[in-house]
């Protein structure tokens, strides 16, 4: 989930670890959307995967996903959303970006959709109205460049990899200002199928839980830009669960583990 077009060899390296750590073999798989990943796990096709934070908060329960670890990144298991623009527009905040071009990421996303989402509905917006054009990108690496290239006037993305570029591949950010910054929000978990037996789920979370002790697990994680693997907790998701019925229209806060 830290720019995984970049940082693609080191997640191999980090499952490989697993793997090799586990005496299993270990198959990475991809596809284009969080709703095809989604699927897979819910149906056991995919034993374990990092998933964005809204797919997990709001559809927990529909595909039986469960959490495993949190990486700790800066010190914080919290994130944000950035709202971002070219470096040569004049643009200065969102109300700017009426009738302008704009990048989601994906329609599960977090910080790609639902966040900007609720932006503007806190002034009686919509995208379909408050936007001239929109698109999906797929990919928060991908709404990066767009932005930097003048493919589109905004985006909002995964301030996570939009630091991870700031700090790593500086030629790309430095084409894009970040106007807007988002509330916290639960980093994006790693999670395991319900179809998965137990005793494998808590070999895989000892393993995270003590990757960063290991000389070769903190390498990895240090090209990842991940401080360690910790215990996550449901709540930190709430907020998501909260904005993401606000923008549907529904009323009333019910977090997930209170329904009956």
């Amino acid at each position: 989930m830290v720019s995984p077009k970049e940082t693609f060899v080191h997640y191999k390296e980090l499952l490989e670890y697993l793997g090799e750590k586990m005496n299993q073999e270990v198959e990475l798989v991809q596809r284009k959307t969080y709703g095809e990943i989604n699927e897979l796990i819910g149906k056991g096709e995919i034993d374990v995967a990092f998933l964005c934070s809204g797919p997990y908060a709001k559809e927990k329960d529909k595909h039986g996903f469960e959490l495993l670890a949190t990486p700790e990144i800066n010190g914080s298991h919290f994130y944000q959303a950035y709202l971002i623009v070219n470096e040569k527009s004049r643009f200065k905040n969102l109300e700017d970006l009426r009738g302008k071009t704009f990048a989601f990421t994906d329609p599960d996303s977090n910080t790609g959709k639902l966040v900007p989402t609720d932006w503007l509905l806190e002034s009686g917006e919509r995208p379909e109205t408050f936007f001239e054009q929109s698109i999906y990108t797929y990919s928060h690496d991908n709404s990066i460049m767009a932005v930097a290239k003048g493919m589109v006037d905004g985006a909002s993305v995964d301030g996570l990899i939009w630091d991870f570029y700031a700090q790593r591949n500086p030629a790309i950010t430095d084409s894009t200002r970040v106007i807007r910054k988002s509330e916290q929000y639960g980093i994006p978990p790693l999670v395991a199928s319900g179809k998965l037996a137990s005793d494998v789920k808590e070999s895989i979370r000892r393993l995270l839980f003590s990757m960063h002790e290991d000389a070769r697990g903190k390498k990895i994680l240090d090209q990842l830009m991940i401080d360690r693997f910790i215990d996550p907790r449901d709540e930190w998701y709430d907020s998501i669960r909260n904005m993401s019925r606000k923008t549907a229209g529904e009323s009333g806060v019910i977090h997930e583990h209170e329904k009956p």
